[in-house]
Parts: structure tokens; sequence; C-alpha cells
């Protein structure tokens, strides 16, 4: 962008209909992959799948980002990213792709939408947050009590999977101690870089977890649909290219608070679109978890931040260790 100066004129000030064309992406696109992802999985093992969406968009975004002046990263700063991409994508998109074989993609997404209720949660247990005041704690009580209520004992009524609904909640936990991990380690100074670097080494290890598991004996060509395929090409284009980049391109030019909105706009999406596409539930039940969930998530996601001590950017003791492992 240094090159450029009409683009950081248009990232300094950017148009109305650019806002509008880049939330519209993070809403829609990300509320969509949901459903992506059934459908991925329906004929493609969902370790293998994952590892192709992230292999194949982490090259071309990295590809894209070296292009436009990033440096090489040095070895070191690959460990990190691969510390990352083992929490973001082969523990948290793996165990999401996975679940989407036996839970419906709107249920996965809102399970997922605890991930801001998880990042509290480690940021006051890890010291970087001195408190939580009334609004946080109240936030966390109705989103934990949204999944109560969408995945309680009368859900097994409803001939629930509760074991592929608890892993897209450890999904999204693990999510969130990459999220935290990956802010505090030394990752290159481009975000766009360092992002790629993560998708590539989780797409990797995903393909190595998909190879141990034996997955590559379940991938058989001929039995791949089409609609199989076009979703993979989908997620791949347009959840980790497109709407990643104008994700980042947010980031940069819009305010915190906005940008995370899709955090409780993406469920919603999700939902209404697996009902309306895929004919999936869509009962009073659902409706009153979404609506406890996401408030809930508002809640905590528009709270006052109390940091903890001029160290409140330091990582977790726990994390900080594993980064000075790599170090080593």
């Amino acid at each position: 962008m240094h090159k450029n100066p009409p683009h950081v004129q248009s990232a300094r000030n950017p148009s109305r209909i650019q806002l509008i064309l880049a939330f519209a992406a993070i809403y829609l696109i990300w509320g969509s992959t949901y459903l992506g992802i059934r459908y991925a999985v329906e004929t493609i093992p969902p370790l293998l799948m994952m590892g192709m969406r992230h292999s194949v968009a982490g090259a071309l975004v990295y590809a894209w980002a070296r292009h436009r002046g990033a440096p090489a990263p040095e070895l070191r700063q690959w460990l990190y990213a691969a510390i990352a991409g083992a929490f973001l994508f082969l523990g948290s998109h793996g165990s999401l792709a996975w679940a989407e074989q036996r839970v419906p993609s709107g249920l996965a997404a809102l399970l997922c939408a605890t991930l801001p209720l998880w990042t509290v949660l480690l940021a006051r247990i890890g010291g970087t947050e001195r408190a939580l005041g009334g609004r946080a704690w109240t936030g966390l009580l109705l989103g934990f009590s949204g999944v109560a209520l969408l995945i309680g004992p009368d859900a097994l009524r409803q001939r629930l999977d509760l074991l592929p609904a608890a892993t897209v909640l450890f999904g999204a936990f693990l999510w969130s101690v990459g999220t935290i991990y990956s802010k505090g380690a030394r990752m290159p100074s481009s975000a766009v870089l360092s992002a790629a670097m993560q998708m590539m080494s989780g797409g990797f290890l995903l393909f190595i977890a998909g190879a141990a598991t034996g997955e590559v004996s379940q991938l058989h060509l001929s039995s791949i649909t089409a609609r199989s395929v076009l979703s993979l090409g989908y997620l791949i284009v347009f959840g980790s290219i497109i709407a990643f980049t104008a994700f980042t391109w947010l980031v940069q030019v819009s305010t915190p608070s906005m940008v995370s909105t899709y955090a409780y706009v993406n469920p919603v999406i999700a939902v209404f679109i697996g009902w309306a596409l895929a004919g999936e539930p869509l009962g009073l039940r659902t409706l009153a978890a979404t609506a406890v969930i996401l408030a809930g998530v508002a809640l905590v996601t528009t709270r006052r931040r109390m940091p903890a001590t001029a160290d409140a950017h330091r990582l977790p003791a726990p994390l900080q260790e594993l980064q000075e492992a790599a170090t080593d």
C-alpha cells in the first residue's frame, strides 16, 4: 500500500458503499459457510476437506501478500504460525467440519457464537482483564444459558447428537485460545501475511491429521459430488479469501465494536440459510436459544474493557511458555 497512495487514501476515507459491501461480505459469506461446510463434508472427509480449504486459500493469500511487498517471514515466525494454526484450523475448524457430519449447520453456528464468551473467560483467567463488570457476567450467564436451552435434556428427544455438539463448543474454545496466542506471538507485521501463514500451517496439519485418522482411505474421487466440490470452492474463494480480505480491511478502517458485530450476525444468517436452503428445523426452541445466546454475546462484546496492568497484552502463562518453547 505504500507504493500506491490512492489505495492509502481509499483506506483512510472509505466510502459508504465500500463499507456496506465489506460488512455484507463478512455477514452473509461467513454466515453461509456453515452450510457450505455441511455440503462439502457430505462426500469429502472432513479433515482433508478443511486441509484443502486452508492450504489452498493460505497459499494464494501468501503469494498475494508477498507480491504486495511483505518481507519473507523468519523460520521462528513459521513456528509461531504453526502453533496458532494448530489451535485455529486443526483444532477448531477440524472439529467443526467433523461435527457438521452429524449436526445441522445452523445449530453448529449457534454453538460457535459462544466464541466471544470463551475469549472473555480466558482473558479473565489469564489475567489480561482485571475484573469483569456486571454487563460481562450477565452476558456470560445469558450466553451459556442459551447453550443449555439449545442442547439441554429435552434435546435428546429431538435426536440431537450431543457429542458433535460438545465438539463444536470445544472447537470454539480452541479458536479463542488460538486467537489469544496469535495476538501475543511475534508474528510478521503484515496481518495478511501472518494469517496466510497460519492458514497454510493449519492446512498442512489438517492433512497430517486426516491421514493419521484413516481419511485417505475414505476418500473416493468417484463418489465426490458436484455439490461438495462447488461448496469447497466456495469456502476457499469466498469464505477464506474474499471475506477474510474484507475483514482485514475493516479492522483497519472501522471500529472494533462495529467489526465485532459479525459474531452475532453470522449465527442468525446461518440458522435461516440452513432452514431456507437445506430444510433444517427451525422451531421455537431454536429461535429462543438464538435470541438468548446472541443477547449474551452482544452484552459481552460491547462491555467496557478493564485491563489488568500495563502488561495486559502479554500472553497468559501457559501460552507464554508455549511460545518460549517454540523460540528455543
